[in-house]
């Protein structure tokens, strides 16, 4: 029997898909365990979740005008130590530098509130009401040095409504979140998913869209 993946969380606030993939491998549907969350903000709620659940927690705040390549070296050699062998992005408002990236080829994922490649960066629930998009989700991909433009592995997708509104948009795209981001990692966990030459494979063959979860 394989042994369980080691898989990071890193947050920088309220760790509600921390919480949902916590839950999710502590009910058996991801075949794994959380070795480590880490955090840039000291006062990130998520870092309560962890707690809660017993998962190792860790702060490494990056100051204005720091070091970042030292910073990225002290996160690279802090997950190595715990034997991580997946990086989850949870809500983490840093951008990694490409060396970073570099370093864990097909091992980081991101979960992104927008149907990418539409809406990269922030702000993508107002971008969407702007653009009258009809449809609008969230999109679970691996991560690349450019931001949100790694290859896409699974999208939730809904149909706006007339009367949306950034809040309303928000949270639908949350419930998402919770569903599609624990299924993608059970996937990796699995052996199921993987990236090979910058293309997704799910059950051994080469994904040529990503996988579409449809919510009424």
């Amino acid at each position: 029997m394989a042994e369980p993946l080691r898989f990071a969380v890193l947050i920088s606030g309220r760790g509600s898909n921390l919480l949902a993939l916590a839950t999710a491998a502590a009910a058996g549907r991801i075949a794994g365990q959380i070795v480590l969350v880490i955090s840039d903000q000291p006062q990130a709620g998520g870092l309560d979740h962890a707690r809660r659940f017993g998962i190792p927690t860790a702060v490494r705040p990056l100051a204005r005008g720091s070091d970042r390549a030292a910073w990225s070296r002290e996160l690279d050699a802090l997950l190595r130590a715990h034997g991580v062998e997946l990086i989850v992005l949870a809500g983490f408002m840093r951008i990694l530098d490409p060396d970073f990236v570099g370093r864990w080829p097909g091992r980081i994922l991101n979960i992104h509130p927008s149907l990418l490649p539409r809406h990269r960066g922030l702000h993508t629930h107002r971008r969407v009401l702007e653009a009258g998009d009809p449809v609008h989700g969230c999109t679970v991909h691996f991560v690349s040095p450019e931001l949100d433009a790694g290859p896409a592995v699974i999208q939730g997708r809904f149909a706006v409504q007339p009367d949306a509104t950034e809040e309303s948009l928000t949270a639908r795209v949350q419930q998402l979140e919770h569903i599609i981001y624990p299924r993608a990692v059970g996937w990796f966990a699995g052996g199921r998913l993987t990236l090979v030459d910058s293309v997704v494979q799910l059950d051994g063959r080469p994904l040529p869209a990503p996988v579409i979860e449809d919510s009424a």
